[in-house]
């Protein structure tokens, strides 16, 4: 299984949440979990958990241009705490960018799909931020399911709604998930008009934590566990069966302002993209947000998502 995380503005958390999906992944003692650095920008892995910067994403990019063997992927991966691996990248984005380059744009397709779809393997692909023409993109579009990761300040809303219809149409399972705070879920909902599938709270001790940062004692009590449960739900329905043949779900109206049109409701707020349905027409115009003050509803009484 190929799992795309991807963000539209800033750094929401992508790759903190890569990490966190795979030390609670389901079954991750029968399975392999790799988190491939694919973000064009530069990795952030091995700095983070005092990895050595090869093998990694630029020793892989070179031994591809001499085989096309799946399992060369695995020799140039490193441990990460917890069992899984890590293809990490080089800090640097022009290395980055330039090994990703080679590895998307192989005649016969990138490797990291191909060992995806091994029984029993789980790849958890951090594309980064995802800017019109990324190279990540080439991998993105082969995952069996992408996380859109957004924050939720009107800002951050605003560029996932100029890109959401889009990124939509890269996989057949796409799924928009808000992280910290802002405006209440409910509200971004509205505002989008598709569901998300979770929310991560604003937790930083526990995102060091899983991230390999180290925090004194004292500051860790009382902070455990919040990030590591939404992450463990959300694997769980990341992890679930996903069948592009199961019956259609009930047909929403048709014309409703600022959803696109391909996104339909699957259950547990997954969101799937109906096959045959072509792109929209370059003159329409992307969903717009609006500010929940000033659009005739009200936000929350608290204004703001409680943190777990």
């Amino acid at each position: 299984m190929l799992i795309a995380l991807c963000s539209v503005k800033g750094s929401p958390g992508v790759t903190t949440l890569a990490v966190a999906l795979a030390m609670t992944w389901p079954h991750a003692k029968s399975m392999r979990c790799l988190v491939a650095e694919v973000d064009p920008s530069g990795g952030d892995l091995a700095m983070r958990f005092g990895l050595p910067g090869s093998p990694g994403l630029v020793s892989l990019a070179a031994a591809a241009r001499r085989t096309r063997d799946p399992a060369v992927v695995w020799d140039h991966t490193q441990p990460l705490p917890g069992g899984a691996r890590a293809l990490v990248a080089p800090p640097g984005g022009t290395h980055a960018r330039a090994a990703l380059s080679t590895l998307a744009t192989a005649a016969d397709g990138p490797l990291l799909p191909v060992v995806a779809r091994d029984t029993g393997v789980v790849v958890l692909a951090d594309c980064g931020r995802v800017d019109p023409g990324s190279p990540a993109e080439t991998i993105a579009r082969c995952a069996d399911a992408l996380v859109l990761v957004t924050g939720t300040q009107g800002d951050d809303l605003a560029h996932t709604a100029a890109r959401l219809g889009e990124l939509a149409r890269w996989t057949p399972r796409p799924g928009l998930l808000l992280t910290g705070d802002g405006y209440p879920t409910v509200d971004v909902e509205r505002e989008l008009g598709i569901p998300a599938i979770g929310r991560l709270p604003h937790d930083p001790f526990a995102a060091a934590t899983l991230t390999g940062y180290r925090q004194p004692l004292a500051r860790r009590r009382g902070t455990n566990g919040g990030l590591a449960r939404h992450a463990a739900a959300l694997a769980l329905t990341l992890a679930e069966p996903f069948s592009p043949m199961a019956p259609p779900p009930a047909p929403l109206p048709a014309g409703v302002p600022g959803v696109p049109a391909q996104q339909v409701r699957r259950p547990g707020g997954v969101l799937i993209t109906p096959p045959g349905l072509g792109p929209q027409p370059a003159s329409a115009p992307p969903p717009q947000v609006r500010d929940p003050r000033h659009n005739g509803h009200q936000p929350s009484p608290a204004g703001k998502e409680p943190r777990a």
